[in-house]
């Protein structure tokens, strides 16, 4: 495993995100802010990985309460071993250069 000394971030551009005093801290620690589109489903993790997957599996599912919905999400999110969720997360990169090589422009 490769070790990093540099933390490099990607948040959104949410207010509590780009306030002073989070400014003010991420200059501190030195840790250098990736710059995000104010909202892309093509660069979002959740978007791009989680909320597609479980979008496929709620495709055939009828919830008719809130507590059924929630039921259904919680045994979804149960039944994926953390390799999903790395993944997720690992191809994001690849993601992002096809992002850059289209100038921004949504593809599939």
């Amino acid at each position: 495993m490769q070790r990093h000394d540099k933390v490099i971030l990607l948040h959104d551009n949410a207010w509590p995100h780009i306030a002073k005093p989070v400014k003010i801290c991420l200059e501190t620690l030195q840790w250098e802010v990736l710059l995000h589109p104010p909202y892309s489903s093509d660069i979002s993790s959740f978007d791009f990985h989680l909320f597609r997957s479980m979008a496929h599996g709620l495709a055939d599912q009828h919830c008719h309460s809130y507590e059924e919905a929630k039921k259904w999400i919680d045994s979804w999110i149960a039944s994926k071993h953390m390799s999903f969720f790395r993944r997720g997360s690992h191809i994001l990169p690849e993601r992002w250069e096809k992002v850059v090589a289209s100038d921004g422009q949504y593809f599939e």
